[in-house]
């Protein structure tokens, strides 16, 4: 039976009737890729699958999936949601948020970055879009979008929002005692969520959906 890490202390409103589902097949790869490579399967994936609002008049957000080379390869900046808010509280998550009247995803997504860890636009590459989202629960239409750091700047949480900023490699996430997909319900309907156990952090939800999401498309490259 697979043992996954610690994780750390967020609150997973798991039902009583839920099972472990299948492993991608990166799932245990010790494969290591650097920014460049990231980019490049970026490029060459077809671009992002757009799917439909799960309720009509969804807000329209945008997330910064930032990647940087680190000793272990390609790292992903990502960022512990603050335990005072009332919603979403010590969730990890990407920089971002809703979008401004005018802005386009990518502006969003810079703009919300800057203001919750003070990284400053210009240090920042665009590359892409992963796939859209659709979440109910905070009623949002997400587009991830990727872009590229060519060097860990000096960062700043926004301490009404951010609790702590950190980077995670790509290879960690890969690891068999880290990544779990579990499938919520039963016959009837079940609910299919992506989990990366980390040492002190537990990543799911629309986050874990994006990290698998880039995942897949490296592996695919």
């Amino acid at each position: 039976m697979r043992r996954w890490r610690a994780g750390g202390r967020q609150v997973i409103p798991r039902p009583d009737g839920w099972s472990v589902g299948a492993a991608p097949l990166w799932v245990g790869s010790t494969r290591q890729f650097d920014v460049a490579e990231v980019e490049q399967a970026m490029r060459t994936s077809g671009g992002p699958r757009r799917v439909q609002a799960s309720i009509v008049g969804s807000k329209s957000s945008a997330v910064l999936v930032a990647v940087v080379d680190g000793d272990h390869g390609a790292e992903i900046l990502l960022t512990r949601r603050s335990w005072d808010l009332r919603h979403h509280r010590g969730e990890v998550s990407f920089p971002g948020g809703r979008l401004d009247p005018g802005e386009s995803v990518a502006e969003a997504a810079l703009r919300e970055a800057y203001e919750e860890v003070d990284l400053d636009p210009t240090l920042v590459s665009v590359i892409g879009e992963l796939d859209h989202l659709s979440t109910f629960v905070s009623d949002s239409y997400i587009v991830p979008i990727v872009a590229r750091l060519d060097r860990r700047p000096q960062l700043v949480a926004s301490a009404a929002e951010v609790d702590r900023i950190f980077y995670v490699p790509l290879v960690e996430l890969q690891r068999a005692d880290t990544h779990r997909e579990e499938d919520w319900g039963d016959h009837t309907y079940i609910r299919r969520l992506q989990f990366f156990e980390l040492d002190d952090e537990t990543v799911w939800g629309a986050t874990a959906r994006i990290l698998v999401n880039l995942l897949d498309v490296l592996f695919a490259s």
